[in-house]
């Protein structure tokens, strides 16, 4: 028999079946699904001393011999917290898998390491009370149910890849970071579970003690990146002792909501760009990547469009692209194909009566030569899956022409980005790029 929950206990304690109820219940319209048994379902321990719900976290409270409680108005701030994320489904980070076994070592009972416990799980069988259909996942993260809205692509002889919406892979990237901070914070002794609340994320600490709450900025308690590592080379950072500590302490320096994961850098040039999320890490990434070839996918719109604030300052953070006033080969293919080769893209009437055209298709770049031999290198962009059976080749773009065509538009869209770039910037650069290496199954992620 379910617990029925007394509102307007806000400032009390209750039980882990009362507080399941309510966090599914103030959850219920969340745009991000949430499990019904948050805090007596694995991953969730309360004898760990705390409960995991969205990217906060809840102490739990031992109140007799085998009772454990929660307190009522740190769960209604957490689900406040997941019901103000936005969720776009067709915005999806591919989380696995990847090459190599996961990797183990995390504690039972906690998030983290998130990403190698959902590929663990999606490799053993489905449980039989989950299967008997009465709603209730044996496993969930951080509340979440993450199996209902879990993408699995398919191809013919290969294996499938999972994908989740990149709000909630932030959302989880979060999480991991809130719990790591608090088990440094709080450490656990002797096996038993600290009873004292302690710091969600979000939350700072004043200098007279009293608890500051951010409940609207997640990386409250990360610093800003400020081009501390402007011009350096990943080559040499990325062995620096106690760099992934370090990345782990500043927020990303492109949504600038979530924690920093890993250091992006140009594949191309060598230069370290910023620390980013996993999310942000992997935005970029094209639908298809070969050595020479990518498939210009609808998600180029936000990178080149909407969102062209935020991405062309963080490209140009790399010294070779900026001196240059260029971006990296692949990136520049794909720029060419979405916004110089627009309007030569044919279009077809949409079907069944509808007013609109359709653009015809799916864009294909490739290239022959390479960025080492810009007179010798030649940008094609194609019309792949053509409605009416044609492959067509829109236009043959010379790379330095393509170079020249990001130049003006880059001094249009960006006149900051494209005023702290030019050729009296060269000082010190690589004298020939590096080839373009593509590595789209790697677990680092890395592109270009």
């Amino acid at each position: 028999m379910s617990e029925r929950v007394i509102l307007g206990r806000g400032g009390g304690l209750i039980s882990l079946g009362a507080a399941d109820a309510l966090w599914a219940g103030l959850t219920s319209d969340s745009a991000v699904p949430t499990a019904t048994a948050a805090f007596t379902c694995s991953p969730a321990s309360a004898w760990a001393g705390y409960v995991l719900l969205g990217s906060r976290v809840v102490a739990t409270v031992k109140a007799g011999a085998e009772q454990w409680s929660v307190p009522e108005i740190e769960v209604r701030r957490a689900a406040a917290a997941l019901n103000a994320v936005e969720v776009d489904r067709r915005g999806l980070v591919r989380i696995g898998p990847f090459r190599g076994a996961p990797r183990q070592g995390h504690r039972e009972g906690t998030l983290l390491r998130w990403r190698q416990r959902i590929a663990r799980e999606l490799q053993e069988p489905v449980p039989d009370r989950a299967a008997e259909g009465d709603g209730v996942w044996p496993f969930h993260l951080a509340g979440i149910d993450w199996r209902r809205i879990l993408v699995e692509h398919t191809q013919r002889n290969e294996a499938g890849s999972w994908w989740l919406p990149r709000a909630v892979v932030r959302l989880l990237d979060a999480a991991e970071h809130a719990e790591r901070q608090w088990l440094l914070a709080v450490p656990q002794q002797g096996g038993e579970a600290v009873t004292e609340p302690p710091f969600s994320h979000g939350q700072a600490q004043a200098a007279d003690g009293r608890e500051t709450t951010s409940a609207d900025c997640p990386a409250a308690t990360l610093r800003l990146y400020d081009g501390e590592l402007k011009g350096q080379l990943y080559s040499a950072v990325s062995r620096k002792p106690g760099i992934s500590g370090k990345v782990a302490g500043w927020a990303c320096a492109v949504c600038r909501t979530a924690p920093a994961a890993v250091l992006d850098h140009c594949h191309e040039h060598g230069y370290v760009r910023a620390p980013v999320c996993h999310s942000c890490n992997t935005q970029e990434r094209p639908d298809h990547l070969y050595s020479n070839d990518i498939r210009v996918a609808g998600h180029y719109t936000r990178l080149f469009d909407t969102d062209v604030a935020d991405w062309l300052p963080h490209w140009h953070r790399c010294s070779g692209c900026r001196a240059r006033t260029t971006l990296p080969l692949p990136h520049l293919a794909a720029w060419t194909a979405h916004i110089a080769c627009r309007p030569l893209r044919p279009a077809h009437r949409e079907i069944r009566g509808s007013r609109g055209r359709k653009p015809c298709g799916v864009l294909r770049v490739s290239w022959t030569g390479s960025q080492n031999a810009p007179r010798s290198c030649l940008l094609t962009v194609a019309v792949d899956f053509c409605p009416s059976g044609e492959h067509r080749v829109l236009a043959r773009v010379p790379y330095r022409e393509a170079v020249g065509q990001f130049r003006t538009w880059l001094a249009e869209t960006a006149p900051a980005v494209a005023a702290a770039a030019g050729p009296d910037r060269l000082d010190g650069l690589p004298a020939r790029s590096r080839p373009v290496i593509a590595d789209t199954s790697s677990e680092g992620l890395a592109l270009f």
